[in-house]
């Protein structure tokens, strides 16, 4: 693998070097009133990243799947019940925890392509007079096949229903580079890490707590934790403090990568992810190639998961990419294990560099003998991000 080579995997994705910068700086003392000054900013920054005023931030060293932990142990119970669409590896994963943790879930099984049946929710919930159901867990960005989901048709499902469950969002993949509106879709608790829309290396799992979500916590008994607890953290904030050792320089980090988003605007972020998303979508369609995807509209804007002719292993191309030049793409996971290769299209990205991510699967699959023509998902790309310009200057490295 070449280190010179931009990255096209789904995360981790490319740092810049300002980040990369920032996040190497000296020891200080986290104790001290300096690390306030790094911690205060940064959290302030993810809020406004999630449009909130309301949401409490809590910044925990570990990643998405730590950032789930945390929001299933500080709010739930053994024996409590929460309502999941299975459509997806990530979504798979987290029913998967919340099982080992003993809770019920009540799974709706989705073909892999599609989205969050919001509809069904809203059957569920409406059936469930009792209000066994604590909280619905949705995945905003499906990151194994490439699928966005309606997180505000979620919400409003709930609230047709009249159900007080709470609603539990994995925007590990999307928040930072898609449209994620924490108070106007009545989110609870938003999961996310550092390693994907941030920018920034894997370390911080980032989440945003509703009011809501924090009144669970002292509801009652809720499931066993130390290091996740969030009133722990909350009272260590306080004081500008952590009740451990944090990731001091992953902070720092953050705290300009918030810097940076928010610079460049967030509609400017979201509109950036989208074009270059377009042009990978024009690429596939030159290539005729379907996208896992089952509709446009639910088409991700950071990840393209791309379905390759029956009988052929996808995983040999992503193998090939990395071994002969030197570049990463993504595998397909799970159920889609060989079957697929991803096309990852978020952070630190511009329309050129996609560009020699799609030049570079093209001269795999033509190693490979698949029926394509060298250059064509290169023009067809071209031809849209010439069409569809950037409509200000800006600075993503």
């Amino acid at each position: 693998m070449s280190l010179q080579n931009p990255s096209f995997i789904p995360g981790p994705t490319n740092l810049p070097e300002g980040l990369r910068k920032a996040c190497d700086m000296p020891t200080i003392d986290h104790r001290s009133p300096l690390f306030g000054e790094i911690l205060r900013p940064a959290r302030s920054g993810v809020r406004r990243v999630l449009k909130s005023q309301r949401a409490e931030v809590f910044i925990f060293p570990s990643t998405g799947t730590g950032g789930w932990e945390a929001a299933l142990s500080n709010t739930l119970k053994a024996g409590d019940t929460v309502l999941a669409a299975r459509n997806g590896m990530f979504s798979h994963r987290w029913i998967d925890m919340c099982r080992r943790h003993g809770l019920n879930v009540e799974v709706v099984e989705t073909p892999w392509g599609q989205g969050i049946p919001a509809y069904r929710f809203e059957e569920i919930l409406t059936a469930d007079t009792q209000h066994r159901i604590r909280a619905v867990l949705a995945t905003h960005n499906e990151t194994a096949t490439g699928v966005r989901s309606d997180i505000h048709a979620v919400r409003r499902a709930m609230n047709a229903a009249g159900h007080p469950a709470m609603l539990f969002v994995d925007g590990v993949s999307s928040i930072g580079s898609m449209d994620f509106r924490f108070d106007e879709w009545g989110v609870d608790i938003a999961v996310t890490g550092s390693q994907k829309g941030f920018m920034l290396p894997a370390g911080l799992a980032i989440l945003g707590v509703s009011p809501k979500a924090m009144s669970a916590t002292k509801g009652g008994e809720t499931l066993p934790r130390t290091f996740f607890d969030f009133r722990d953290m909350q009272r260590a904030y306080g004081q500008d403090a952590y009740p451990y050792t944090p990731c001091v320089g992953l902070i720092n980090g953050l705290n300009l990568s918030c810097r940076m988003l928010l610079d460049e605007g967030l509609d400017n972020v979201f509109a950036r992810h989208a074009r270059i998303a377009s042009g990978v979508r024009a690429a596939t369609g030159a290539w005729g190639l379907p996208l896992c995807a089952a509709s446009p509209d639910l088409m991700s804007d950071t990840v393209s998961t791309i379905r390759t002719p029956e009988g052929f292993d996808a995983t040999e191309l992503v193998r090939h990419a990395a071994q002969t030049y030197g570049v990463a793409f993504g595998v397909g996971l799970g159920e889609l294990a060989g079957k697929v290769f991803r096309i990852g299209h978020l952070g630190s990205l511009t329309e050129v560099m996609m560009l020699s991510g799609i030049a570079t699967m093209e001269m795999c699959m033509a190693d490979f003998g698949l029926n394509i023509t060298l250059g064509s998902g290169v023009a067809a790309a071209q031809d849209f991000y010439r069409k569809h310009p950037a409509t200000i200057a800006r600075e993503v490295a």
